[in-house]
């Protein structure tokens, strides 16, 4: 990844879209476990909208992340003008940190399920 992100001649809306469609996902992820319902979207913004509404709280880091947006659909499409300025450190460091947090999240999900199998099978441990 390193090298993409310093290669001169991989356009910033390349590395964008790329970033784009990580936190993309990664967002779509976790309101996915959360059971939460969201339309077919590539907006960041309405997407951490309802990650707001589920109750969970973004790390402060992750400001700014829906500036990734228009490098979705705009570049895919053909319909940058070429000003999509790109500080691609900082883009890839939101995706790590996106994603960290998103693994976070999702490892209590689990551990909670575990939980609460555990509880639901009483002191028997599971065994009769």
């Amino acid at each position: 990844m390193l090298q993409v992100l310093d290669a001169e001649e991989v356009a910033d809306e390349l590395v964008g879209f790329h970033c784009q469609q990580a936190a993309e996902k990664l967002l779509k992820a976790v309101l996915a476990a959360r059971g939460v319902a969201f339309r077919r979207t590539h907006d960041l913004a309405e997407l951490l909208d309802a990650v707001g509404d589920a109750g969970l709280d973004l790390p402060p880091a992750l400001a700014g992340l829906d500036n990734l947006t228009p490098f979705a659909v705009d570049y895919r499409y053909d319909l940058m003008d070429g000003g999509g300025a790109l500080e691609r450190s900082h883009a890839a460091q939101m995706v790590r940190d996106l994603r960290t947090w998103v693994i976070a999240i999702l490892a209590r999900a689990d551990s909670d399920r575990e939980a609460g199998r555990a509880d639901s099978q009483g002191d028997t441990g599971g065994r009769i």
